[in-house]
């Protein structure tokens, strides 16, 4: 009787730990920790005496062929397409209660965050292409690299600098990366997807219709649905489109509305906000960081393979996308929006907190990487230029964004502290 007393309260204590653990890998400031630290890790180890170890840990093929499926990859090719699904699934999830019941179901408050990633995709999208478009069809290939706005960096980078900030300024900037995704998702389906294979295709609609039927009829059985999504991902993956998009599906087919079925069990939380709330953790702790981990690993060659980086067009391209294009993009197109039509910010935000928020979209991070590898590939030397160039700009981006961030929340908070409302015990006082 004792020793299952012991057992029961390990299991409890087991249990307690684990979910303390999820719930610190929900707070957006602890995600985007594990990113980059992951991402400085491998860049380390890319550069040190023992780089061929990360390679060969990089290259080495994990899985085998399966009913015609070809799922023999490296341990980089798992990170990106099977991981970051994961990734995407939550993404969907986000994407599909934002339309449903967020900011995006009223047109009159989406529209100039909706017209900001659409100026933050055009404008980059353009520099990269007239400054790599004399270097040739393969160069340009990547003009989507600077496109993408990292949602889960730059929005940890937003919670560490904010204490003051208006509200409507996270609103803003969440409206606008999950735009940015939903556009950087489409191109990744079209512009960066393999040979497309119809039948398989035509299969991957079989599971992902199950799936659909499932969770539209409330049921949780992962015994059930798990095996449907993998059924989803891997058709998709050997249909030639990329299988991160059915990550995205999967989430866009889960019900957001709450379900109120004679007040019983099915009653309370809608499957997409109880699913986020379960996948999250495994997003922001492992499917992220794995992929940062895999991707950002390049071996530098010291001062002068740092200059040679920089010095691609592609590279150039992409820095000078993410860093100015998408401050020019997104603030220009939001400002444009405004003066021709009655579209308006937030009564509590200014234009200068829109700079701010401009420039950290500049992070691009997790899905510029990630078109990078498609567009360019193993063994093209634009590949690791590119993910130097990345890297770089993102790390600006966060730093000049910072800037401006923090000067406008000192500003918040002296208001704050004029009219008397100042939070002293840390909480803070306009989030």
């Amino acid at each position: 009787m004792g020793e299952n007393r012991r057992r029961a309260l390990f299991a409890r204590g087991s249990w307690a730990e684990a979910s303390r653990v999820a719930d610190l890998l929900r707070k957006e400031t602890f995600g985007g920790f594990l990113l980059l630290a992951a991402a400085v890790a491998a860049l380390l180890w890319a550069n040190t005496p023992w780089q061929h170890a990360y390679m060969r840990l990089s290259e080495a093929r994990v899985g085998a062929t399966v009913a015609g499926l070809h799922l023999d990859l490296s341990l980089h090719d798992w990170a990106a397409d099977g991981l970051l699904a994961v990734f995407f699934f939550v993404v969907g999830l986000e994407l599909k209660r934002e339309f449903v019941a967020g900011d995006l179901r009223e047109m009159s408050r989406a529209a100039l965050p909706i017209a900001a990633a659409v100026g933050g995709m055009i404008v980059p999208a353009g520099l990269f292409v007239a400054i790599t478009v004399h270097a040739g069809p393969e160069a340009v290939h990547g003009w989507a690299v600077p496109t993408a706005t990292d949602i889960a960096f730059a929005v940890a980078v937003l919670a560490v600098l904010s204490t003051h900030l208006p509200s409507a300024l996270r609103t803003f900037l969440l409206t606008l990366a999950v735009v940015d995704d939903l556009l950087a998702i489409t191109v990744i389906a079209v512009f960066y997807s393999d040979t497309l294979k119809p039948a398989y295709l035509a299969l991957t609609l079989v599971p992902l219709a199950l799936f659909a039927v499932c969770v539209q009829r409330r049921i949780r059985s992962w015994w059930l649905l798990l095996p449907l999504a993998a059924s989803t991902w891997a058709l998709m993956h050997e249909s030639g489109i990329h299988p991160t998009v059915a990550g995205v599906l999967l989430g866009f087919a889960v019900p957001v509305v709450r379900s109120e079925r004679g007040g019983g069990p099915d009653a309370g939380p809608g499957l997409a906000e109880h699913f986020e709330h379960r996948f999250r953790p495994l997003s922001a702790g492992v499917a992220v960081p794995v992929f940062a981990f895999f991707a950002a690993g390049v071996t530098i060659g010291g001062w002068h393979g740092l200059v040679a980086a920089v010095t691609d067009p592609v590279a150039l391209g992409a820095i000078v996308g993410l860093v100015v294009g998408k401050t020019v993009g997104i603030f220009g197109t939001t400002r444009l929006l405004a003066a021709v039509t009655r579209a308006s910010l937030d009564d509590t935000i200014a234009w200068v907190d829109v700079l701010g928020i401009a420039m950290l979209a500049g992070i691009g991070f997790t899905v510029s990487l990630l078109i990078g590898d498609l567009a360019y590939g193993p063994g093209s030397p634009h590949g690791d230029h590119v993910t130097v160039a990345v890297l770089i700009a993102s790390s600006t981006a966060a730093v000049l964004a910072s800037f401006v961030l923090r000067a406008r929340n000192r500003h918040y908070r002296e208001i704050s502290r004029d009219e008397g409302c100042d939070d002293d015990d840390g909480v803070p006082a306009a989030w």
